[in-house]
């Protein structure tokens, strides 16, 4: 498995070796011990998944949960495509404030680790888009938090004209008025 790391400390891509034949194709999703090589905690449980379905333009996030629920993710697509972001929100960072963006797909097979202390949220750039989240601690509704995804300060790209977002992610704070827990 091969890992790029990005500009924003301790988000990492990995991206798997396809063993394809005319069945199909296999790879490897998850490997404890490649994350553990790569530096990760070795604390890290992963205690539950998730699994989203969206169509072309769904914007979903940008989300965090708040210690002492904090979670890392391990995110990729299983089909179709999204352009997954991340925002630093982690107020002695250097780079607090500066986002990232990746492209996961289901034909590349690549993973993302998202550290607890950045917010996420990925568009879907196809039909039927399943996007699934591995998450270091369980979903606690008085720890959600999240950032206003279209916010100026953030200069995000989603590279979508007629996105598609939910009633609560519309009235989420600005980086501004964003009081970081980390």
């Amino acid at each position: 498995m091969q890992v790029k790391e990005h500009a924003l400390p301790g988000l990492l891509e990995f991206i798997p070796r396809l063993f394809g034949d005319p069945r199909g194709v296999f790879y490897e999703t998850y490997s404890a011990r490649l994350m553990q090589e790569m530096g990760l905690p070795a604390n890290l449980d992963w205690v539950q998944d998730n699994q989203s379905k969206s169509q072309p333009g769904v914007v979903r996030g940008l989300h965090f949960q708040r210690p002492p629920h904090a979670q890392a993710k391990l995110v990729r697509v299983a089909q179709g495509s999204a352009l997954d972001v991340v925002v630093d929100i982690r107020r002695a960072s250097p780079t607090f404030g500066q986002h990232a963006t990746v492209e996961l797909s289901a034909a590349l097979g690549n993973i993302l680790f998202v550290p607890a202390g950045f917010a996420h949220g990925f568009v879907a750039l196809e039909e039927d888009t399943l996007f699934l989240y591995k998450c270091s601690d369980y979903y606690a509704p008085s720890s959600e938090g999240g950032l206003l995804w279209n916010d100026p300060a953030l200069g995000i790209e989603w590279g979508v004209a007629e996105p598609i977002i939910s009633p609560k992610d519309v009235v989420l704070p600005t980086l501004a008025e964003l009081e970081s827990p980390f």
